[in-house]
């Protein structure tokens, strides 16, 4: 992408639905990618340690999430930040999960 760029939560919402994926990734440049993370009420997060640093937005939804050792409740607007290869993962999702994520730099294919 070159440029500036403009996107509507709601229209990235529907498109990561249409894919049928976890992850949809909507912005790669060089320094920096994003994506929007969605899991449902009951789903089992499955990701691995990634090689960026990475910052979660949580735009919907409520469920704990795991970093290292430390444990914490979050829901609509919490942010979280994971730095690189540090274990991660969502868990007792209680209600679907819509997560903005941004890696710094772009996340490894």
């Amino acid at each position: 992408m070159k440029g500036s760029g403009f996107f509507a939560m709601p229209a990235l919402v529907e498109q990561s639905e249409a894919k049928r994926s976890p992850y949809f990734e909507f912005l790669r440049v060089a320094s920096m990618s994003a994506g929007v993370y969605r899991l449902p009420a009951g789903g089992n997060d499955e990701q691995a340690p990634h090689g960026q640093d990475e910052l979660y937005y949580v735009v919907e939804g409520k469920a704990r999430i795991r970093v290292g050792s430390n444990e914490q409740a979050v829901s609509a607007g919490s942010l979280v930040f994971v730095a690189a290869g540090e274990a991660h993962r969502f868990s007792g999702i209680t209600e679907d999960l819509s997560v903005l994520v941004v890696f710094a730099p772009a996340e490894s294919e």
